[in-house]
């Protein structure tokens, strides 16, 4: 089981990829693409994605949209 680690950075592209920074130092980049269809982040599509930030550990975007540490750290590869 991997312990749960927070993203302090995050850089999302227009392309709907994350580049993610953990605490630990790990640089991983999580593609948003399968997800954009589907609620929440269908609303994201467009330039509010890029609006991405880090809040408590996990990438959020406005209107109270996140995304989970564990499923960010999961589902990317190594940068």
């Amino acid at each position: 089981m991997v312990e749960l680690m927070d993203v302090v950075g995050v850089v999302a592209d227009a392309d709907y990829t994350l580049h993610l920074q953990f605490e630990n130092g790990e640089k991983r980049v999580f593609d948003m693409l399968p997800y954009m269809g589907k609620k929440p982040f269908m609303s994201l599509k467009g330039p509010l994605f890029t609006k991405a930030f880090v809040d408590y550990g996990t990438v959020c975007w406005p209107g109270n949209i996140d995304i989970a540490p564990e499923t960010l750290y999961d589902r990317s590869r190594p940068a």
